[in-house]
């Protein structure tokens, strides 16, 4: 028997050091990613840092000091051309920013032979020319490849599912999930299946105290999250309607009440937020009049050719209803195959380390396609 083949060290270079890029680079760090990756640059929105130190190892706790006393400027080309010309060949550019710069070049990034690996949304839910051409420019009209797992659902199997069920034959009839961790958390403590009488304003409050929402709510409650996650899904299904300018085609409730959109600043809105109760207690009181809980929903109806965010109301024993606890994400797929009952997967949706998971996990699929090459 012939001896399998040695697995080189994938070069790969980290942009964005928040929450999530930072569990992903204590991941890159430990056994068993460690012996899979060769991390060959870190950068924050400002700095850059090529890897490795000579003065010792890079860890989770040194690098933000490390980072500002030896980072250079940040040069996105140099970046790239550092990632194209890697002695291993080309690298994965790991994009964990919220930027909208970056994810404009992946369609050259890819073209250079550099794979992408990334939680941004931007670019799978922007224009759909950019879609377009983030797609052409990856395997199989390229060796780059692009995943973005943890776009929808954190570390969730979100889209690999649904990726799964498209390229099987699977025919898919409707999509229908809880996609916002922040809007999750709000709807499961303002509208239980046992009923209650809490403010909207005080579940809001609590939320952002204890950080599950934006500095400022109206970011999380205007929905535009939720329209970025599905219209990423909704692309990955050929028959669903076009979205020409990704998420700003999507039908979005925006959970600002009428009383509140007038507010100029995030201090005023907070200051205010009370003034929005009296709409949120009518609309609860009429769905708990018809045994329903009302959750923040993302729905794409291949039957009615929709796709949209909405806030909809549910059965008391439906999953959306029982099944949710704190920011939890739940996502059902009704399928030719998965019906009546739909596929559902449920789990946290939102955090650092399960976030950086979703990309970690893509990198082992750009490891196993080209550690060989």
């Amino acid at each position: 028997m012939s001896a399998a083949l040695p697995l080189k060290r994938v070069p790969v270079a980290l942009i964005g050091l928040g929450g999530v890029g930072a569990a992903v680079l204590g991941q890159l760090l430990a056994p068993p990613l460690s012996s899979r990756f060769q991390l060959i640059l870190i950068a924050n929105s400002r700095l850059s840092l090529s890897l490795p130190l000579p003065s010792g190892p890079l860890t989770p706790v040194n690098f933000r000091p490390i980072l500002e006393q030896y980072g250079v400027t940040l040069d996105l080309s140099s970046v790239i051309s550092i990632l194209a010309n890697h002695s291993d060949g080309p690298g994965v550019l790991i994009d964990s920013t919220a930027s909208e710069i970056l994810p404009g070049m992946y369609p050259q990034i890819l073209g250079m032979g550099i794979s992408v690996v990334t939680p941004n949304k931007k670019g799978a839910s922007g224009s759909l020319d950019l879609y377009e051409s983030i797609r052409a420019a990856t395997y199989p009209n390229s060796r780059a490849l692009y995943y973005d797992e943890a776009t929808v659902g954190a570390g969730l199997p979100i889209l690999s599912t649904l990726k799964d069920l498209v390229e099987t034959g699977d025919e898919i009839i409707k999509v229908e999930g809880v996609f916002s961790g922040t809007l999750s958390y709000i709807f499961n403590e303002f509208s239980k299946a046992e009923g209650g009488d809490v403010k909207f304003s005080e579940v809001v409050k609590i939320a952002k105290d204890n950080g599950y929402t934006e500095p400022d709510p109206r970011d999380d409650l205007s929905g535009t999250d939720v329209a970025r996650k599905l219209t990423i899904l909704s692309r990955l299904i050929p028959t669903t309607p076009a979205l020409p300018e990704g998420y700003a085609s999507v039908p979005t409730q925006s959970l600002v009440p009428p009383a509140l959109e007038d507010a100029k600043t995030k201090d005023e809105y907070l200051s205010r937020l009370a003034e929005g109760d009296e709409y949120f207690d009518k609309i609860r009181s009429e769905a708990a009049a018809e045994g329903m809980v009302v959750r923040y929903v993302g729905v794409i109806d291949l039957k009615e050719g929709k796709v949209e965010c909405k806030l909809g109301k549910y059965p008391k024993d439906h999953a959306f209803a029982t099944a949710l606890k704190g920011s939890d994400n739940i996502v059902s797929f009704t399928t030719k195959r998965y019906s009546p009952r739909p596929l559902v997967i449920q789990g946290s949706g939102a955090g650092g380390d399960v976030t950086a998971m979703g990309c970690t996990s893509d990198l082992i699929k750009v490891h196993e396609r080209i550690a060989h090459v």
